[in-house]
């Protein structure tokens, strides 16, 4: 298998899994992309900026996301202690909350799928993570 195809085999199959996660936190009162930015919010405040850049949005979608995760107190807004001016966003302790129980529902739910899996492809997935890891990666 060449480069060119691996890399679309990969893609079709990350595809499926992202749908696959989608599904399994359907209903829930937090979108996927909201999931998204309340992860990136895990570690500590982060600016607005930094948050569109890591998401690959302009910095007015940023903003919009924030707003409908501020509305229901998953996350605060606060000011960048260095630069007064700047605006930096963290996670409350609701937002924590939920993005843990959205968290803990994807991995049942993925479980459940390994859990199919024969022993043999379990452990070809557990062999491809650190590459995967490896191509998230910066």
């Amino acid at each position: 298998m060449t480069t060119d195809e691996l890399a679309e085999s990969l893609s079709k199959e990350l595809r499926h899994l992202v749908l696959l996660l989608r599904r399994a936190v359907a209903g829930q009162p937090v979108t996927s992309q909201q999931y998204a930015v309340l992860g990136s919010l895990e570690d500590g405040p982060r600016r607005m900026t930094e948050l569109a850049e890591e998401h690959g949005v302009q910095l007015p979608t940023m903003t919009v996301q924030i707003n409908r995760l501020e509305e229901p107190g998953l996350v605060a807004r606060g000011a960048d202690p260095a630069d007064a001016r700047v605006r930096t966003v963290e996670l409350t302790d609701e937002g924590r909350a939920r993005l843990v129980a959205v968290r803990r529902a994807r991995i049942a739910y993925l479980g459940d799928r390994l859990d199919a899996l024969t022993p043999a492809e379990r452990e070809a997935v557990a062999a491809a993570l650190p590459a995967l890891a490896k191509l998230g990666r910066p």
